[in-house]
């Protein structure tokens, strides 16, 4: 059975990962990116109608937590720079980092997702050998490429791309020597849809400020990598085959998985972004300031504990349903929102259109969720061309080449933004 109607669900799934990504941007760091890689994972659950995979979606949401967040160590905002050069090398340099920076995050995320999605009772993933094996060879990545050889991304900032360049390779091994093709899938798929949403999202960005576009142009990159990397991961689910029925989460892999998501994420978010010492920092030009801060922080967590509340409310069942992976993805989705929207001021009348843009996305998502079109037969693809995946590579290089000249022609010279010195 081919894959029918499948635009919808990638869709979705494209839009929800965008407006979490979009908002992480607000809190940055790898908790900013677990929360936004959770909310992700569960809008995968959502429209997949696989009765078998709602009683994971906590499951899946912290692989695609943990997945997308550890992408998060990656230190970028020098790379960014590099695509505002007015020169060919640096700008190609620059767009092709970002490719390859945004490749890491989806690359993590989709493959602990299929993995996850591929883990059955008699054929289940070996997570202490898969981490062990993630580990060491982040490590080894990390030592040769940047200590051995001196090959420096980012300079002067951390080198961490090499530890989830690394990571990913050894993840790639494991998922070949167990014959995990759909994993591997989603993996490439999630990867290719992350480093041309992250390299384009620049350009678009690169366009945007030299046009004097009155946006945040930042937020638009932020939200692309998030959806191009959403409808690449959804892709290779909906695209791939998976066993028929997968086994029911034992219930203390549910527990765990939920308070990691649901309580240990936020709150670290919340001590690193939301306390009334980062806020009143944070807006310290709005006038009555200590207000402010005060009320920000008390709606903060109130709407926390009420997001915790409400799914932990709803994790009193034993079995689970469509409804109760909706009810758990809005809840996480609109409580992000709220933080960003905490965070940047609303209670001082601060008030941005992004943040409008992201009530409008969550109202597009459950107008397209209520559509009768969101049926679809997932696909029977378990096989690796990888002389498609060495075209596609090259296309997308070639296709970066055409954006850094279409960017170094908008706009004059910047400043330094070069990686390599121009004479």
């Amino acid at each position: 059975m081919g894959t029918k109607k499948i635009g919808l669900p990638i869709l979705i799934v494209g839009m929800a990962l965008a407006t979490a990504w979009a908002i992480r941007g607000q809190f940055g760091h790898e908790q900013g990116a677990a929360w936004a890689g959770a909310i992700g994972g569960l809008a995968l659950v959502l429209v997949s109608g696989r009765k078998d995979w709602y009683n994971k979606m906590m499951l899946i949401a912290f692989a695609s937590a943990v997945g997308w967040g550890a992408g998060g160590m990656i230190s970028y905002g020098v790379v960014v720079g590099y695509g505002f050069a007015d020169n060919f090398i640096n700008a190609y340099y620059g767009l092709g980092m970002l490719f390859v920076i945004g490749g890491l995050f989806g690359l993590l995320g989709g493959g602990l997702v299929g993995l996850t999605l591929d883990s059955t009772e008699g054929n289940r993933v070996k997570w202490g050998h898969l981490l062990s094996l993630m580990v060491a060879g982040g490590l080894v990545s990390y030592y040769f490429l940047v200590e051995q050889i001196g090959f420096k991304m980012t300079p002067p900032r951390s080198e961490a791309w090499a530890l989830c360049f690394g990571a990913g390779l050894a993840m790639l091994w494991y998922m070949a020597k167990e014959n995990r093709n759909s994993a591997i899938r989603v993996a490439l798929f999630s990867m290719l849809g992350g480093g041309i949403g992250f390299s384009f999202g620049n350009f678009l960005q690169v366009l945007g400020n030299t046009w004097e576009i009155p946006f945040n142009m930042w937020n638009v990159m932020e939200y692309s990598i998030g959806f191009f990397g959403g409808s690449g991961m959804a892709y290779g689910v909906f695209s791939s085959k998976w066993p028929k029925e997968i086994p029911r989460a034992r219930k203390w892999e549910n527990w765990s998985a939920l308070l990691i998501v649901v309580l240990f994420i936020p709150l670290i978010v919340y001590r690193e972004s939301l306390t009334y010492g980062h806020i009143a920092r944070r807006l310290e030009s709005l006038p009555n300031i200590e207000s402010i801060a005060s009320t920000s922080t008390l709606m903060v967590l109130l709407v926390l504990l009420a997001m915790v509340v409400t799914i932990f409310w709803k994790f009193k069942k034993e079995e689970f349903s469509q409804k109760d992976v909706l009810v758990t993805f809005f809840t996480m989705l609109i409580a992000y929102v709220f933080m960003s929207y905490a965070v940047t001021g609303i209670f001082g009348a601060e008030m941005h259109l992004n943040h409008h843009l992201y009530v409008l996305n969550i109202i597009l998502i459950f107008v397209l969720l209520r559509s009768k079109s969101l049926q679809f037969s997932f696909g029977e693809i378990d096989k690796i061309d990888l002389k498609k995946w060495l075209v596609y590579l090259i296309v997308v290089l070639l296709a970066i080449a055409i954006l850094a000249l279409i960017a170094i022609n908008v706009h004059g010279d910047l400043g330094d933004r070069d990686r390599f010195p121009m004479n």
